[in-house]
């Protein structure tokens, strides 16, 4: 358990695979339509006078619908049974669903114990494929970001210990199990950071977050203070945060477990502890949940944990530029011009287009590893969010195989998005009057693709080549879960469990 404020705000739940059924916890039936009850191997495991029961309730008849049942058996067992649908319609993103309704479920129902059999979310994949999946789902519905209430009398009420039942060799599946659970933990570890109000989650707030990951996890943290980025000549990243009491903060985080020969992967994540807009000031209605607007340097640090705790054998690095965007007598203005890290200056023509700005410092110093690709994360515009709502991901990407790869994986984790173009005729659209490039678009349109254009400038060397292949992700729509997916109110940490597992096949 991790502790915020004196309050327990993560609880982890102990899971693991048995070999046979417990006597104590509730039993779960995932049950697909069509498919008799009957049939279910755990069955075997109850009396004559409990399936007889089973039977007069649910009539043996199968599932019917997606709903759930709770009963309690005359032996006194609790039983959950999940209805799901039909076998030629259980994908994938069903089976997803399926594991966290589960511990949806089991919390309404006040258990803190539930067993489980693995084969009832297995869809098209292998057991080792379905163990990670539930590892991870199982963790991240079991959430909900209480640091800042009054604990209840009764103690909240979190699923405290699920064990997974299998046909399969226990073996074989313990460690996948237990990885997708070090993602499930990671990516909540992330919704923490993103939930904690802006008030307390400053820049240098999250700096000490990401040593304080680098100490439990064991990669190098290092932070660069307004003293350093102004001699590295990050006009962007100082621009943006002139206008905010809280000084900015360059986190750089090195894990180095590859050989010495390989080129690392680089994580740029977008670290705005509070998004006002700036001069350029949200209105009401979109101001609330802008302490969310560093979820990217959220998952940064918690994609690099993730990999340290599974002692991945890469190099990767993480970048967070980290600043606060506050309207005051000190702030950039529109027509200001910043001259970024690179040399190129940004025209500024709307100050609540601040990300892209920060991201342009954070991509010039990514060079400097000579990386074999950069992938930034960034909640940078409510353009994607109309363009895609808010199940999936924008994915902008200069490498095809890449693109397609963290497709099928965001298929695999959950973590789904999908690909806008970077055609360069776009390009037309940012370029500044004044400076060489605008921070925001000629017109309204666009907007999703403008911003990656933008940023896309900043990964070119002298020659006007893309100095190394490179993926945006705008997570704008995923960055708060919705209704219907079965994870707790708040932030949904997008591309954690997504990156986690592209980087340990890449």
């Amino acid at each position: 358990m991790d502790e915020f404020g004196g309050q327990t705000i993560i609880f982890q739940m102990k899971l693991e695979l048995i070999k046979k059924l417990p006597t104590e916890g509730a039993i779960v039936f995932v049950i697909k339509e069509g498919v008799s009850l009957k049939t279910h191997p755990f069955l075997k495991f109850l009396g004559e006078e409990d399936k007889k029961y089973i039977e007069t309730v649910t009539n043996a008849s199968g599932a019917s619908g997606i709903s759930n049942k709770f009963l309690i058996l005359p032996s006194g067992r609790k039983t959950l049974i999940i209805s799901v649908p039909a076998k030629d319609k259980f994908t994938g993103r069903k089976a997803i669903l399926s594991a966290r309704r589960v511990i949806v479920a089991a919390r309404s129902e006040k258990l803190a114990q539930i067993v489980v059999l693995l084969e009832d979310f297995q869809a098209r994949t292998s057991p080792q494929e379905t163990a990670t999946m539930l590892g991870t789902q199982l963790e991240i519905a079991n959430f909900e970001f209480v640091a800042y209430k009054t604990a209840p009398k009764e103690g909240w009420n979190f699923v405290e210990e699920v064990g997974v039942f299998s046909k399969y060799s226990l073996e074989s599946l313990r460690k996948a199990l237990e990885a997708g659970k070090v993602v499930g933990e990671e990516v909540n570890a992330a919704r923490v950071l993103s939930n904690t109000p802006g008030g307390d989650m400053t820049p240098a707030g999250l700096a000490e977050a990401a040593l304080q990951a680098g100490k439990k996890s064991g990669f190098k943290v290092t932070i660069l203070d307004e003293k350093e980025i102004t001699k590295l000549g990050m006009g962007g990243v100082l621009g943006v945060s002139k206008g905010s009491v809280e000084k900015p903060r360059f986190i750089v985080i090195e894990y180095l477990r590859g050989k010495k020969s390989e080129k690392p992967v680089v994580i740029v994540g977008k670290g705005v502890t509070f998004d006002t807009g700036g001069l350029n000031l949200k209105p009401t209605q979109a101001i609330y949940e802008m302490h969310m607007d560093m979820s990217g340097g959220a998952a940064t640090i918690h994609i690099l944990g993730a990999l340290a705790r599974l002692n991945v054998k890469k190099n990767v690095i993480g970048l967070v530029p980290a600043v606060e965007n506050m309207p005051s007598g000190s702030s950039f203005r529109p027509g200001d011009l910043l001259k970024s890290m690179s040399g190129k200056t940004i025209e500024v023509t709307n100050t609540d287009a601040e990300g892209r700005v920060i991201l342009a410092d954070a991509l010039e110093y990514a060079k400097r590893y000579n990386p074999r690709l950069v992938v930034d994360i960034a909640t940078l515009t409510g353009a994607a969010l109309v363009a895609l709502g808010q199940r999936a991901s924008a994915i902008f990407s200069t490498s095809a195989p890449v693109e397609r790869s963290l497709r099928a994986i965001g298929e695999e984790t959950g973590d789904f998005v999908w690909p806008l173009p970077l055609w360069e005729e776009y390009e037309e659209d940012i370029k500044g009057m004044f400076g060489d490039f605008a921070n925001s678009g000629k017109s309204r349109w666009g907007g999703a693709i403008e911003g990656a254009v933008f940023l896309r400038q900043f990964i070119r060397d002298k020659e006007g080549n893309d100095a190394y292949p490179w993926v945006h992700l705008d997570i704008a729509p995923r960055m708060t879960s919705v209704d219907g997916e079965f994870l707790a109110k708040g932030a949904a940490a997008p591309s954690v469990a997504l990156l986690t597992q592209f980087l340990r096949e890449y």
